[in-house]
Parts: C-alpha cells; structure tokens; sequence
C-alpha cells in the first residue's frame, strides 16, 4: 500500500505521524508542495515528486501549511479519484470561516452569532447589530492572527479603515462575530472519522487562547454533551480528521467557533494520553483499504 503525505516543511506533527505509519509497517512518501508540477489535463497517471504515478497511491494525507497549495492539490488528485484525508470539499469549507459557518448553520450546529458584510458602513451595521464588544476575523487565517476585538464604534471603524487599505480581497469580505465570554479558556477537541477521540482546555489570560498563542493545554473530558456537539459539526463539514475550537459560553452552552482540517496536535497527546498519530494513522489506513 502506497501512502503520501503532502507537507510544506515537516514540522513536529508531520514526524510524529511518519513514526506512526513506520510502526504500522508502511513507509509514506513524503510529497513536497514547493515540487509539484501538474499537468491539468492529464490524469493521474502521471508522476508525482517521488517518481510514481499518483494512481498508485491509495490515499495522500495532506498535511501542508500553504492553504491554498494544500486547497488546489486535494482538488486536483480528488478529481483524479485519488482518497485524500481530508476531502477537497471538507478542506474548502474549513479553510473559510464565513463557509463553516453556513454550514453549520444548516446542520443546526450551536455557535456564536455572525454576521457578513463587504462594505466598511455595512460592515458597522453587521457589528451594531451584533453588539460590542465584536469580534472582527478574516474569513481565511489561523493560529489566532488579525483577530480583532473591537469594544466600540471608534475600534471597529480604526480596524475595518486599515483592513480595506491594506489587506488583500480576502480582507475585503468582513466576518463579524459576537464576542463570548469565556471561563478563561477554550475546548479544542479532535474528531477523527466518527470518533472524538480527546480534547484540550486552553487556558490564557489573553482572551485569545490558541496554544500558538500562549494558550495552556491541559486534559478537558469528552462529556457525551461535547461528543455529540463535535460529531455533529464534523458531519456538517464533511467529516474526516479535524481539530474544533469549543467555547463555553456564560449559560453553559457549547458552541463551536471554527473547525480546523490540518491540525495542529504537538501540544495535545501528552495532557489528553491519546496517542493522536497514532489514530490519525490507524483511521487513514482503514480511509485507503476501503477505497482500494
């Protein structure tokens, strides 16, 4: 069986991962994005980086930091019908926020209100709307960058100028989001195919809790409540392996903030003792057996 696994750089998840398909007996290629060079009207016949045809791989585990060479890639080799984790359709609407959001909505999944807009006036309406303090995100972005609490008209009009002068058109669509009060910390949680297998509290005194950002990651259980919520969200995506940011809110209530398709998960195996690699791993063989 013949596994890829396609990454910018191989960062810490990416070795644990090569060690995991090692002690299933598989030695996976690794496929640089920087190499890639496709022949859009060929098929998959052609070769990859490592010198084989793509036919002969009977999943890739796309596990790049580009968004949008990882997003093209999972569209090309899944029109080919070449298996990937995750799906090019689940990998789209996770790497745009504004898209989760509308499909969580129609899967009635809880989670924050928020609202669009593509002009800076519409835009302080959406916010209005919502209530201060707000939440200003880019609809694409990760590890907690350009997030932006605004308490009041004067910030969200100081933010929302030097988004539309300086940022590209991704910045030009606004993604407003009420603010949740948290207990000083977040769930994120990891579903991997029908399964949420741990989850993490991430605790800061910041109200941006992401690990990247300081956040401290410490063991939070699965409660059938936070099982449920995730399977739920995960179907609404599209499933696959996925890491989603859980808030409490201030009644109790779960609510899922956003969903991640190339997690993040050094931080985790130790305080949950889940063995994370591993299950990706394990999941991922049973993905290409089954679509052998």
């Amino acid at each position: 069986m013949r596994i890829g696994i396609l990454v910018t750089h191989i960062r810490p998840e990416e070795k644990l991962l090569i060690a995991a398909f090692r002690a299933a007996g598989i030695e996976p290629d690794i496929l640089l994005d920087r190499e890639l060079n496709f022949d859009l009207l060929a098929g998959p016949e052609q070769r990859a980086p490592s010198g084989v045809a793509w036919a002969d791989y009977a999943l890739i585990l796309e596990r790049a930091v580009s968004t949008s060479r990882g997003l093209y890639t999972l569209a090309i080799i899944n029109a080919w019908g070449i298996p990937t984790i995750n799906s090019s359709q689940t990998a789209h609407t996770c790497a745009d926020k504004l898209l989760t959001t509308l499909a969580l909505a129609r899967a009635g999944v809880s989670q924050p209100p928020a609202r669009a807009a593509f002009d800076s006036e519409s835009a302080l309406a959406a916010v209005a709307d919502l209530g201060y303090p707000a939440v200003l995100k880019p609809v694409t972005g990760s590890w907690g960058r350009l997030l932006a609490r605004v308490n009041d008209r004067d910030a969200a009009e100081a933010v929302l100028e030097h988004r539309e002068t300086l940022g590209g058109y991704t910045h030009q669509t606004i993604y407003a989001q009420a603010y949740v009060e948290k207990p000083g910390r977040d769930i994120r949680a990891f579903v991997v195919g029908e399964h949420t297998i741990c989850a993490i509290y991430r605790t800061s005194p910041h109200w941006i809790t992401n690990t990247a950002r300081g956040g401290q990651a410490t063991n939070c259980p699965v409660t059938p409540e936070l099982d449920a919520l995730c399977q739920r969200a995960a179907a609404a995506v599209g499933g696959g392996v996925l890491a989603l940011d859980v808030f409490e809110g201030p009644d109790g209530q779960l609510l899922i903030n956003e969903i991640n398709h190339t997690m993040e998960f050094r931080n985790s195996s130790a305080p949950t003792g889940v063995d994370i690699a591993g299950e990706v791993v394990r999941y991922a063989l049973v993905q290409a057996r089954v679509t052998a």
